[in-house]
């Protein structure tokens, strides 16, 4: 069986960097493991995409690690004002 070591909040980041440039987000532990994660991200890119194209975007984003190394992610997505 492997396991696979927990993301940091800054390494969550590392990985959103480089398809959201411009986004702003917060990631909030949720259990205090660093596995469990929400994440509110703020990025032009989702004008004009429905909830599930912008959801699509992030899981993308993140398709490295999630499932692996990041165990559950909850993901709230917006547009900036």
């Amino acid at each position: 069986m492997v396991s696979f070591m927990p993301l940091t909040a800054d390494e969550i980041s590392e990985h959103l960097k480089s398809h959201f440039p411009e986004a702003k987000w917060e990631l909030t532990d949720l259990v205090g493991d660093n596995n469990h994660w929400s994440l509110t991200i703020w990025s032009q890119q989702f004008s004009g995409k429905s909830r599930i194209e912008q959801h699509k975007m992030v899981n993308a984003a993140l398709k490295n690690v999630l499932g692996g190394e990041l165990h559950a992610l909850k993901i709230t997505t917006k547009i900036p004002e």
